[in-house]
């Protein structure tokens, strides 16, 4: 595979859009439909996806992305980089970070969430926070270098596949990522991980296990890169809604799922070696269990989510909105209403990124992290919002949704289109093709396959739905905030009692 200190160009520079193309022609073991695929960028279950991916690449190169989207690393390089890849160090730098992740999301309009800024969340942690990381520093510091340098596409695999998981991790090794020896030259690890989104486009895997689990077993106990082409690493992935698109209709019937289409797989490590440049942690005291929020994982991960999420949510209700203008439903004071809530929403995240950007936590030699409270809040309001707005969408949109022709091809049948021409023309001067056109759109977005599969990434991408709301009172005990909150109830209790006004301030009013 080609490395970002050698890659095509022989630049230490980010990709291009075609360099990242051919990047990925490696020889990797992705396997679809009973065939390993040869060639990921010319096979129609990703061609259109990783397009997609590659015009991110290209826009780091346009001159109008200008300072929106990169700045100068900080490594020796000194070259341009993607703005989320090199650490913050101010408010301002977050406030143009989160720009940055909004133009990149803007690029394919909210619709795919694992691009190569997102796993930024984590490397660009490694330079600053490498001591946390003991004796294998000076990897997190080279980790740090190598993806800003190049704005590698990293993917990382945290969860246990659901088999065995009421069982002690130990007896599930045949399953779960494993050291299966080590060497002088590394380790040689074993398992899979739950759930791959994207692998099959990326240049490395970074693995560890979601929760405490790694600390039970020193051969669980391990966190490390691979490179997707390293031997051993297999991917199995799910059925393709981009081929499905292509196979059944045309851009216009499918425009997300044609071409945004973010492959999910099942990853398996079968004897991957492992080099140790490519460890973080491996010994006796496992994973911390600090390590989400000590390593800064958590809160960049959250804040590229919750941006991307609510460019997403830009997106929804703006098709919203043509959807019900369309049809004349915006005319009905219910449905306004509804749709007022989903634009309320759409405020609410853009509000919650805007204060991890503008209300940094200080962290680590002078840098920032986004703030983690607002971070918090995003993981937990984001799931239960999105099934709300899917519900709102199809409560007033209604039969419109699926009041269409089987496809574009229909408009070449003068039979056919004709009586479409009258029977399903648009409201408000709008006509027949235009309405069609909108409302497969907003198809492919809430009922298609391509849309049930959002709704399940964005219900359970942050985690268990229990896990995340009770990590909110663990992290609010410990930051204190929680403290505050029950002092400000006890200053209350305190100004009365069974008597009457104990505080002075309201004790004249007593008879």
């Amino acid at each position: 595979m080609s490395k970002p200190e050698d890659h095509i160009t022989g630049v230490r520079r980010p990709f291009t859009g075609a360099e990242y193309m051919n990047s990925l022609h490696d020889g990797r073991e992705v396997y679809i439909y009973g065939e390993q695929v040869r060639n990921l960028a010319e096979h129609p279950a990703f061609s259109n996806s990783l397009r997609s991916i590659a015009r991110l690449y290209d826009a780091l190169h346009a001159p109008e992305a200008g300072e929106l989207l990169t700045c100068a690393s900080d490594t020796e390089a000194g070259g341009p980089t993607q703005r989320y890849f090199r650490v913050a160090r101010s408010a301002d730098d977050l406030c143009r970070q989160q720009q940055a992740i909004a133009a990149w999301s803007r690029l394919t309009y909210g619709w795919m969430g694992r691009t190569p800024d997102y796993k930024a969340s984590i490397m660009n942690t490694l330079g600053a926070n490498a001591g946390y990381y003991g004796a294998f520093a000076d990897n997190a510091r080279r980790w740090y270098r190598r993806t800003q340098d190049a704005v590698l596409f990293m993917n990382h695999a945290l969860a246990n596949p659901p088999v065995d998981r009421a069982k002690p991790a130990s007896e599930a090794r045949d399953v779960y990522v494993h050291v299966e020896r080590e060497t002088d030259a590394g380790l040689y690890v074993s398992g899979a991980k739950v759930v791959a989104t994207s692998a099959a486009f990326t240049h490395y895997t970074f693995i560890n296990h979601h929760g405490a689990v790694a600390a039970s077993d020193r051969s669980l106990s391990v966190m490390f890169f691979t490179a997707m082409d390293a031997p051993g690493v297999k991917l199995f992935c799910r059925n393709s809604y981009e081929q499905q698109a292509k196979a059944s209709g045309t851009p216009y019937d499918f425009p997300l799922s044609s071409r945004f289409d973010e492959n999910d797989a099942i990853l398996v490590l079968d004897q991957v070696f492992v080099p140790w440049e490519n460890v973080l942690v491996h010994g006796e005291k496992g994973v911390p269990a600090d390590f989400p929020t000590s390593s800064g994982f958590l809160q960049g991960t959250s804040f590229h989510g919750c941006t991307r999420f609510a460019v997403k949510l830009d997106f929804l209700a703006g098709l919203l909105s043509k959807a019900l203008h369309v049809t004349s439903g915006d005319e009905f004071r219910g449905n306004q209403v509804m749709l007022g809530e989903v634009i309320a929403y759409r405020h609410l995240f853009w509000s919650l990124s805007n204060a991890m950007a503008t209300n940094p936590d200080p962290w680590v030699e002078g840098t920032m992290l986004p703030n983690l409270q607002a971070g918090l809040a995003y993981r937990a309001l984001a799931p239960d919002a999105y099934g709300r707005i899917k519900e709102i969408i199809h409560k007033i949109v209604a039969s419109a949704l699926i009041y269409l022709p089987s496809s574009s091809r229909d408009f070449d049948n003068p039979e056919i289109d004709r009586h479409l021409s009258r029977f399903v023309r648009g409201s408000n001067g709008i006509g027949y093709r235009e309405r069609i056109k909108i409302m497969k759109l907003l198809w492919d977005a809430v009922g298609s396959e391509f849309a049930g599969r959002h709704e399940l990434y964005e219900r359970n991408y942050a985690g268990n739905h229990e896990e995340i709301k009770l990590g909110l009172q663990t992290m609010a005990r410990a930051d204190g905030s929680l403290a505050q909150m029950t002092e400000l109830v006890d200053r209350c209790l305190a100004d009365y009692d069974e008597t009457g006004w104990v505080n002075p301030a309201w004790s004249r009013d007593q008879g």
